[in-house]
């Protein structure tokens, strides 16, 4: 059971109830009242728990949960008394379900006395406003919109309704779309890494785009992406972007991408649509790399991709070439 200090758990529900949101069938009584979600070795008989994964069908058989989420394949396993909700994707289902009873809270309608939100700023007043933060001249807010203690939303950025800012953020130079969620220190919009240099030392280049983030975008904490120099930094629809990764100016991320914690896209690079890119993985600037590409963690990515590729290594190379070369060093080390 989530600790109730920090996670507001808003059950019980009907077990229906509970496989309808899941998506499943449910195979017991449709009336039990179930409390709270829990993993599969801790859940007791007034919880909702998931499998998964086959490696933890020992622990399935001796589970105390009230009901679990199956796959059809394993709804045999579900041990007598305990409902069985059969759902084709039981990670999805589990995911419904703990929205369920731990829904993400709303807005609450409100302008901490700390905060400063300059005369020109457009904030609906459904927005929450914590403490400290700044919201500078003809900046827009559209309803619903939280912004965490000490955020800092530049002049004249916009972001779309039912949006979540984390604490300490500073957006500038940048237009977000609906339901989007910065976590805690993330930097949005300021200064590419742009110069020339002169016999003189270095010259700045002014850096004249934005940033763009479609809707349900999620940039994890500590994160930061750069504006546009000359054309704006994009960030798709829907794509999901962990802590601590760096996002260089007039970069493309395509829709619904996944970029793992510690990535380095540099500058001017294009990335498509469904790409995933695997931990602490390095992207060159100016290349493009084509939908639906899987790169691993800690690859070197310095040249194009073409679309669906799968790279390791560093220099990245197809992954069949990759383990054929490793399986040749392992030939030719000595044996000891």
């Amino acid at each position: 059971m989530a600790d109730p200090r920090f996670f507001e758990c808003a059950g019980p529900f009907a077990l229906a109830e509970v496989a309808a949101r899941a998506g499943g069938t449910l195979v017991g009584e449709a009336d039990r009242l179930i409390e709270d979600v829990a993993p599969l070795q801790t859940a007791g008989p007034r919880e909702v728990s998931f499998l998964d994964n086959s490696r933890y069908l020992p622990q399935l058989g001796q589970s105390q949960a009230g009901a679990i989420i199956v796959h059809p394949a394993h709804a045999d396993s579900v041990p007598p008394g305990t409902a069985a909700i059969v759902a084709k994707d039981p990670y999805i289902a589990w995911a419904q379900v703990c929205a369920l009873f731990h829904p993400q809270p709303g807005a609450r309608a409100s302008i901490h006395p700390t905060a400063v939100i300059d005369p020109e700023a457009e904030v609906d007043p459904s927005c929450e406003i914590g403490a400290h933060v700044v919201v500078e001249r003809r900046a827009r807010l559209a309803a619903g919109c939280v912004l965490g203690a000490g955020s800092v939303i530049g002049q004249a950025v916009e972001i779309g309704e039912n949006s979540r800012i984390g604490a300490n953020c500073v957006v500038s130079h940048a237009v977000l779309g609906a339901r989007v969620r910065l976590f805690p220190g993330v930097k949005i919009g300021q200064d590419g890494f742009g110069f020339a240099p002169a016999a003189a030392g270095y010259v700045s280049v002014p850096q004249l785009g934005r940033v763009i983030l479609g809707d349900d975008v999620h940039v994890g904490a500590n994160t930061t992406i750069d504006r546009g120099s000359a054309r704006d930094t994009v960030i798709g629809t829907g794509t999901r972007i962990d802590n601590l990764v760096q996002i260089g100016h007039n970069v493309v991320l395509g829709r619904q991408c996944i970029v793992v914690a510690q990535v380095g896209i540099a500058g001017s690079t294009t990335v498509g649509d469904y790409t995933r890119i695997g931990g602490q993985a390095a992207l060159a600037g100016h290349i493009e790399v084509g939908r639906g590409v899987q790169i691993g963690a800690q690859a070197g990515v310095i040249s194009d991709v073409e679309p669906g590729a799968v790279l390791l290594g560093s220099p990245a190379q197809p992954k069949r070439d990759f383990f054929r070369q490793i399986a040749f060093l392992k030939r030719m080390a000595p044996r000891r």
